[in-house]
């Protein structure tokens, strides 16, 4: 009876150190995975998630303040204008150019925070 108790507690052992080693496997693969190289990974997607969708309420409340030159008109105009970048921008898989899109977001919001609307062309060419 002995035997068969110390050879059940060996295969516990077994068992329990290849699950180990798998639980360590995976911890690691997803730490060396948590952040793509060229290509946005879907745990870098969901990282800038917060961040964008915060930019997005910010920048489409900030069209709505009555220190900008607009009309209805116009600040319909430049809200969808808004909807449209990030719904382009919603599909970009480089990690590059989606910081480069959030760059962008936060400096027009800046510039939508002083009571500008932010220009695309560069009026000293």
């Amino acid at each position: 009876m002995t035997e068969d108790r110390e050879k059940r507690i060996m295969e516990q052992k077994v068992v329990s150190s290849e699950s180990k080693r798998l639980c360590l496997q995976s911890a690691f693969a997803e730490v060396s995975m948590a952040k793509g190289l060229i290509w946005a990974t879907a745990e870098d997607m969901a990282r800038n998630r917060g961040r964008v969708l915060s930019l997005y309420r910010q920048i489409l409340r900030s069209l709505n303040s009555p220190e900008l030159p607009l009309n209805l008109a116009a600040r319909l105009a430049k809200k969808a204008e808004a909807r449209a970048i990030f719904l382009v921008g919603s599909e970009e898989q480089s990690l590059h150019n989606i910081e480069d899109l959030i760059d962008t977001a936060e400096y027009a919001l800046s510039v939508l925070k002083k009571g500008e609307i932010p220009n695309i062309s560069n009026k000293s060419i």
